[in-house]
C-alpha cells in the first residue's frame, strides 16, 4: 500500500510562500507594489457582476468562526451537525477540519445561511473556508469539498457563493478556490461562470476516486471485490494477521512508518504532530480511527479512516516493506470497511486515482492500458476491491484582486520552473 496524499489540503499549489520568498525577480517586485496599492479591492467587473443579485430570498448571517480549541463549541457543533445531514456535507468542511487547520498555519472563517436571523435558526447551507497568508500581504482563500448547499436550488447557490465572495475579499484573499463535491456537468458549469469563476488547473484534492458500495451484508461486499482480492483478505485471517483500532500511544509508531512509506513511495507525509492533533479533534468524536495490522507484534500496515454522516474516507495511509506476503494492506482496508459499515456508512471513498481512469473508466479496464508512477500504483490496489470509478467538477477560481492573483500565477510558474530545473 502506498501513502495516500489526500486531505493534504495545503498541497503544493496553496504553499508557494517558502518557494519564492528571497527570489523576487524585478518583475515581481513590480507586481507587489501593484498589489499593495490595490490590496483588498474587488475587481470592478466583479463588483458589476453581484451589483444585480436581488434580496435574499431568506435572511443570511455571516459567522465567522473562533478556531480555537474549546471556543464556539455550540456553534462548531451545530455545523458540524448539519453537515452530517446534508447531502452536501464533507468531512473537510466540518468545524473540527478548520480547526486542525488552523493549528498548522491557516486560518478559518465560516459563513452560514439561515432561515431567520437567529444563532438558533436552521442552517439551510454554508461554507467553511479556510485562509492561507501570501507573501505579500493577500492570502489565499479556500473551500475544500464545498460550499455546502442545495445545488438544486439557485437562491440557495446564489446566497452562499455571494457570502462566501464577500469573506474571501473581507479577508484581503487574491482569489477564491472552492472545489465542490458534484460530478462534472454543463449546467454546473455555466453556474458556476456566472458568478466570475473558471476552471482550475491547480487542484488540491483528487479530481477522480473510487466509491466501495457498502450496502448488504459481509459477503455482498466481499462478492464485488475481485477473486484475488477476496482471496487475499483471508489469508491474511490464515496467517493470523492480526487489525486493531489504534490509540494516541501508538501514534510514535505510526508516524515511522509513514515516514519511511513516504521515503520509499515519494509522497509527502505530514508531521507527528499534525497526525497527533487530527486524532485529538476526530477520535474522541467517532469521526475517525486509525486501524492497525501486525503480525507477531510487528506492525504491517496503518491507516487513518475518516467518517461523516454515510461517507467513510480513506485518507492516510503506510506500509512496512516487510510482510507483504501476509497481505496485511488488503486486510486492514477490509477492517476499514466493516468499521464504517458498523457506524452506518454506506460509502467507502478510496480517495484519489488516476485522473485517466476517471475521464474514461472503459479505457482502461485492463491492467496493460494502466501506466506507471504516481497514483498507478494506489490505483492498482484499490481498484480490486469492487467500487465505482466517480470523477469531480474539479477546482474554481474566482479572482477577487486582479494584481494579487496576477502575481499568485507568476508565483506558481516560478515555482514550477525551479521544480523542472
Amino acid at each position: 500500500m502506498s501513502y495516500s496524499p489526500a486531505g493534504k489540503g495545503e498541497y503544493t499549489q496553496m504553499s508557494v510562500k517558502c518557494q519564492i520568498v528571497g527570489r523576487v525577480t524585478l518583475a515581481t517586485r513590480f507586481a507587489v507594489t501593484l498589489v499593495r496599492a490595490y490590496n483588498g479591492r474587488v475587481t470592478t467587473d466583479l463588483d458589476k457582476l453581484y451589483a444585480d443579485v436581488p434580496p435574499p430570498k431568506h435572511v443570511w448571517v455571516t459567522d465567522r468562526q473562533n478556531v480555537a480549541p474549546g471556543e464556539s463549541i455550540e456553534a462548531d457543533d451545530a455545523w458540524d451537525r448539519f453537515l452530517v445531514s446534508s447531502p452536501a456535507g464533507h468531512i473537510l468542511q466540518t468545524a473540527r477540519w478548520a480547526r486542525l487547520k488552523s493549528d498548522f498555519g491557516w486560518s478559518a472563517v465560516r459563513v452560514v445561511l439561515r432561515t431567520i436571523p437567529s444563532p438558533d435558526a436552521p442552517l439551510l447551507g454554508g461554507a467553511s473556508i479556510l485562509f492561507r497568508r501570501l507573501p505579500w500581504g493577500q492570502a489565499v482563500a479556500y473551500v475544500p469539498k464545498g460550499p455546502a448547499v442545495d445545488w438544486g436550488d439557485p437562491a440557495q447557490v446564489r446566497a452562499v457563493l455571494t457570502m462566501a465572495r464577500n469573506a474571501a475579499a473581507k479577508g484581503r484573499a487574491a482569489m477564491l478556490k472552492i472545489e465542490p463535491e458534484l460530478p462534472p456537468s454543463p449546467e454546473l458549469f455555466a453556474s458556476l461562470a456566472s458568478y466570475g469563476y473558471t476552471p482550475s488547473p491547480q487542484r488540491v484534492q483528487p479530481l477522480s476516486t473510487i466509491h466501495v458500495d457498502l450496502s448488504g451484508d459481509e459477503e455482498t461486499i466481499l462478492g464485488r471485490m475481485k477473486q484475488k482480492w477476496r482471496y487475499n483478505i483471508r489469508l491474511a485471517e490464515r496467517k493470523a494477521v492480526a487489525v486493531r483500532a489504534a490509540g494516541i500511544e501508538d501514534l510514535p509508531a505510526i508516524q515511522r512508518l509513514m515516514d519511511a512509506t513516504g521515503t520509499r513511495d515519494g509522497f509527502g507525509v505530514h508531521n507527528a504532530a499534525y497526525h497527533r492533533r487530527a486524532t485529538e479533534l476526530f477520535m474522541p468524536a467517532g469521526l475517525m480511527t486509525w486501524l492497525l495490522a501486525e503480525h507477531e507484534g510487528q506492525l504491517l500496515a496503518a491507516i487513518a479512516v475518516f467518517a461523516l454522516g454515510r461517507t467513510a474516507y480513506y485518507v492516510w495511509g503506510a506500509s512496512a516493506d516487510e510482510g507483504r506476503n501476509l497481505m496485511p494492506n488488503h486486510a486492514v482496508q477490509w477492517a476499514a470497511m466493516r468499521w464504517a459499515r458498523a457506524r452506518g456508512c454506506t460509502t467507502y471513498d478510496l480517495w484519489g486515482i488516476p485522473d485517466e481512469v476517471g475521464t474514461d473508466p472503459d479505457a482502461y479496464a485492463e491492467p496493460e492500458t494502466w501506466g506507471e508512477g504516481g497514483l498507478w500504483g494506489v490505483y492498482r490496489f484499490k481498484q480490486g476491491f469492487g467500487g465505482t470509478v466517480v470523477r469531480y467538477a474539479g477546482a474554481w477560481n474566482l479572482p477577487l484582486s486582479r494584481p494579487g492573483y496576477a502575481l499568485y500565477q507568476l508565483a506558481l510558474r516560478v515555482r514550477k520552473s525551479q521544480v523542472a530545473s
